[in-house]
């Protein structure tokens, strides 16, 4: 089943109403299902943990210039976390070349993982995809552009909003000797 339903898609996606299609109780169940299980941190916090950079992107929904980041180009096998609060999103086996300049999955890890937000800025109409823990904005997710995935969709994701913990790193995510 697709996340995007009856959206700009031509489909609806899941927690995400057309142009003022959105009912309250659609809204109010969305906003109930992100703050379940979230981390909250005030913006002082997340200032002082995050690098500047992190904190645009993470918190601020910006975006890294494409093929700058740290995982638009790799391979190596592993889970890619959420740089603000670890939850685990995406996973190597998922992650294809999209050659777009940015990390790209054609699944998130487990769908509650990950949410989605209709996003009409700068005049596009996309969907975010934010993490289902902390809230933090991860990139956008795009569909039937013939990538020939098993879903056909793109999560084109910004590398400073992840980090990969590779398949043979310990605990503490760096490698074992």
């Amino acid at each position: 089943m697709s996340i995007f339903g009856n959206s700009i898609f031509g489909n609806k996606a899941a927690g995400v109403g057309g142009a003022g299609e959105s009912t309250a109780q659609e809204g109010a169940a969305q906003e109930g299902a992100a703050q379940e299980g979230t981390v909250q941190k005030s913006d002082a916090q997340w200032r002082e943990e995050l690098t500047p950079e992190e904190y645009h992107v993470l918190r601020q929904a910006g975006t890294e210039r494409p093929y700058t980041g740290e995982y638009w180009d790799t391979h190596t096998e592993g889970v890619y976390q959420c740089r603000a609060c670890g939850a685990e999103l995406f996973t190597s086996n998922e992650k294809f070349d999209s050659h777009c300049g940015w990390p790209s999955f054609w699944a998130p890890l487990a769908e509650g993982n990950v949410r989605y937000i209709h996003d009409r800025t700068l005049g596009m109409d996309r969907i975010e995809v934010r993490c289902g823990s902390c809230d933090s904005h991860l990139g956008h997710v795009f569909e039937g552009e013939g990538y020939g995935t098993p879903t056909d969709q793109r999560y084109c994701i910004n590398s400073v909003s992840l980090r990969l913990v590779a398949k043979d790193a310990g605990p503490e995510g760096r490698p074992e000797s």
